[in-house]
């Protein structure tokens, strides 16, 4: 009898499951890397989409490999480490090519700080992933870094958007809105994840053309479209914390809520 013949494979099937979300995320920070360039040369409009590309990409590298199983302890650390240079260094190194070397010494702190805090930031969410599964998990501690490396990058939107009809220099901003997001970086205030919304089957549909329309409009009307998911997620951090507030007195009645948080420095 003929013995049948295997078939030739370059990767095992395990290992092209995790080489592509691990994929997707080199590509977001090539993409976040990108934006440096364009701002170097003076397209702030390519710079801005470039962080929002990185953010998308980021958003997507992490549920895709959750949904065909490819998680891997080196896509969690690549993971990380592409978020620092994507979100952190990145928006850092346009909005001081934009406005803040303009403050010379201190402006370049600033931007060191808000690095530094990325990276701080990053480095408690890894040790803090991992746990038990509770309703905590519907909750980031402090800003995301993909969030904050946006929202840094508020003043720079609103330039290019042309919607400052005041004349309003925001440029004098930029400095006080990377200490803010900083500090929102580094808190422990509760932000909604977003990661395990359940939608109802019934609904599926609405969510898919509720998807569609944003990125339609996000082609359209790209800066003004960012402009405003800024500003309504600075409204939703209060609401978060009052949420989360809520639940936590929830759970502390029925007796099943857990205080305990990861040792560290931080």
């Amino acid at each position: 009898m003929n013995e049948p013949k295997k078939k030739f494979k370059l990767v095992t099937d395990t290992q092209a499951r995790i080489i592509l979300p691990n994929t997707l995320t080199l590509i977001g920070v090539c993409v976040g890397l990108s934006s440096i360039n364009f701002a170097l040369n003076q397209r702030y409009d390519f710079a801005i989409i470039s962080i929002l590309f990185a953010a998308i990409i980021d958003g997507l590298d992490g549920r895709i490999a959750r949904l065909i199983k490819g998680t891997s302890k080196v896509g969690k650390e690549l993971d990380s480490l592409t978020d620092v240079i994507s979100f952190g260094v990145a928006p850092a190194f346009i909005m001081y090519f934009w406005t803040l070397s303009s403050l010379g010494k201190i402006g370049w702190l600033i931007s060191l700080i808000y690095v530094v805090c990325v990276a701080l930031r990053l480095a408690r969410f890894n040790i803090s992933t991992g746990s038990e599964v509770s309703w905590k998990d519907n909750f980031f501690q402090g800003v995301p870094s993909p969030a904050g490396g946006i929202l840094v990058l508020t003043p720079l939107i609103l330039d290019v958007s042309g919607l400052n009809f005041l004349n309003i220099k925001f440029e004098v901003l930029a400095p006080y809105i990377f200490i803010f997001v900083s500090i929102l970086l580094i808190s422990k205030i509760p932000t909604y994840s977003m990661k395990k919304i359940v939608v109802p089957r019934s609904t599926t549909i609405f969510l898919l053309f509720s998807i569609v329309l944003l990125f339609g409009l996000l082609l359209i009307f790209t800066f003004e479209v960012l402009l405003v998911g800024c500003l309504v997620y600075i409204f939703l951090v209060p609401v978060s914390i009052y949420h989360y507030l809520r639940l936590k007195k929830k759970f502390a009645t029925s007796g099943i809520i857990d205080d305990d948080e990861p040792e560290d420095v931080l």
